[in-house]
């Protein structure tokens, strides 16, 4: 059974700093390209970043290129989004995924992805 649990969401002020973190459980980690996506209500799910399996390929949606960044240990089967200079439109529920096989650059669709987490909410406050 897969398991993905996010952790490290909170409230913190704009232009501040959070770690999300993800472990997974029930597959072959490595197998997995992962990747990070938020939400909030009303609309759909958008994507944030994606790692490939081995780490070396990296995504970022526009809006948080150059402020967020994705990693991943494969050792303790973790993804982590370290997020700076947080505005208050990255306030969301944030969402871990996995991708069986390899990150191709159109990777950003909630389609793309198997399995998912239960979401940690990010409030970046004005």
């Amino acid at each position: 059974q897969v398991q993905m649990v996010e952790s490290g969401g909170g409230l913190v002020q704009a232009g501040g700093s959070l770690r999300l973190s993800c472990a997974a459980s029930g597959l072959t980690f490595s197998n997995y390209a992962m990747g990070w996506f938020r939400q909030t209500p009303g609309k759909e799910r958008e994507f944030v970043a994606a790692i490939s399996r081995q780490g070396i390929i990296t995504l970022y949606a526009d809006s948080v290129k150059g402020r967020f960044t994705i990693s991943r240990d494969n050792a303790q089967n973790t993804v982590t989004l370290q997020m700076n200079s947080l505005k208050p439109e990255d306030t969301a529920v944030y969402y871990c995924a996995a991708r069986d096989g390899p990150l191709y650059s159109n990777s950003r669709g909630i389609y793309d992805y198997a399995y998912w987490g239960q979401g940690t909410q990010v409030t970046v406050s004005s």
